[in-house]
């Protein structure tokens, strides 16, 4: 994941500390710490320091899974990304509801893993503004 991450940002030309919002694979809790290091917020083997410093909660400086992740809408393999994606736009266009960040991100990333968990996929994502037609 780590060297997934680091190439998608590189191209977007942004860093770990430009995302506002993420949706990361969060199929057990040591996965989503691990990917707290991988993504670059954390360094090795301190993803848990990061988790309990509050920077991934709702109001938290980069809030992560803030749907509720897979603990709250299953595991639908070939589908979790689509929800990712979706959770990140959503929070983008300010349509969370009672789960809504209280400024809206500009800038979202998504990772997702499957298979072997050497099948990575990452998505980055800017809120564009909105435009009337």
């Amino acid at each position: 994941a780590k060297t997934v991450v680091q190439r998608l940002l590189a191209k977007a030309g942004a860093r770990p500390s430009d995302v506002e919002v993420a949706e990361v694979h969060d199929c057990f809790t040591m996965t989503e710490i691990m990917l707290y290091e991988a993504i670059g917020w954390a360094e090795p083997g301190k993803g848990v320091e990061f988790f309990k410093s509050g920077a991934t909660r709702l109001d938290g400086r980069i809030p992560v899974n803030t749907g509720g992740g897979l603990v709250s809408t299953g595991h639908p393999v070939g589908a979790t990304g689509v929800r990712q994606v979706l959770e990140i736009y959503r929070q983008m266009k300010g349509q969370c509801g009672d789960y809504q960040m209280q400024n809206r991100p500009n800038l979202g990333l998504t990772v997702n893993m499957g298979g072997d968990d050497m099948t990575i996929t990452t998505m980055l994502l800017r809120n564009a503004p909105s435009s009337k037609l």
